[in-house]
């Protein structure tokens, strides 16, 4: 029976993105299964699951002294593809919540679980949302949206000051576009592509950080990838749809 051409169409329609959606998931492993915490490690007074998400959480009479982490043990990849559902939700008057994605990064404090390394950093306003930063490392490198070479970091040897040599390129996302697409309080897609001295990260498809790191001494190569929950007022933070790509 021959269909008729408006419903040829949509079949084949359809058929193109069924293809297109599986294409984009091809090669991805679920490193969260949905329902408990196997695979990871952190202090289960701050982690458990929740309505099917990794949520970490803090509360009035459950503080944090530092940033600690939820660790995924079984992979540090060099190159790869990160992609996760977050949602991060500040309990308290000040607005003020902050959490990341850690990667190539490296467990310091086993028994804290305090991590250091590149972090995909998030907040509860925008303000340092997409952006990298480093944990224990060279700090802010950038804003959110820009595109930017580090070079090598040198110390004064009077001050001891560490200074990193920071290029800004073109191409840059402006601010507010990254702004408006960040759906605060709500559900977000942050994606992180590391290939080689390459990293990016995007905020639901908005190119955030575009790295180069050329630091030879500290760019990172590989290392574990964590969640941070961190120290400050009472927040929430949910991680779900957790998947991960290794990359030639």
């Amino acid at each position: 029976m021959k269909l008729p051409s408006s419903i040829a169409t949509l079949t084949l329609g359809l058929a193109a993105i069924t293809f297109s959606a599986y294409a984009a998931d091809s090669g991805f492993k679920n490193i969260f299964n949905g329902k408990d915490l196997s695979g990871w490690q952190g202090l289960p007074e701050f982690w458990s699951v929740r309505e099917g998400a990794i949520t970490g959480q803090t509360t009035a009479d459950k503080t944090l002294k530092s940033n600690t982490f939820l660790v995924y043990k079984d992979a540090e990849p060099a190159n790869f593809e990160f992609r996760a559902m977050f949602r991060l939700v500040p309990n308290n008057d000040k607005n003020q919540a902050n959490s990341g994605v850690q990667y190539r990064s490296k467990v310091m404090d086993p028994a804290a679980f305090v991590v250091g390394g590149y972090q995909a950093d998030i907040d509860s306003t925008g303000k340092y949302t997409g952006m990298l930063y480093e944990e224990k490392g060279r700090g802010i490198l950038m804003g959110p949206g820009e595109k930017i070479r580090l070079g090598a970091t040198t110390v004064d040897p009077d001050t001891k000051k560490k200074n990193t040599v920071i290029e800004k390129l073109a191409g840059a996302t402006p601010a507010p576009d990254i702004l408006a697409a960040y759906k605060i309080g709500d559900w977000n897609e942050l994606r992180i592509v590391a290939k080689g001295n390459h990293v990016q990260h995007f905020l639901n498809g908005k190119l955030t950080a575009d790295v180069t790191d050329n630091d030879p001494a500290l760019a990172p190569k590989s290392g574990v990838i964590a969640l941070q929950l961190h120290v400050g007022p009472p927040m929430t933070v949910q991680f779900k749809d957790i998947k991960l790509k290794t990359l030639p």
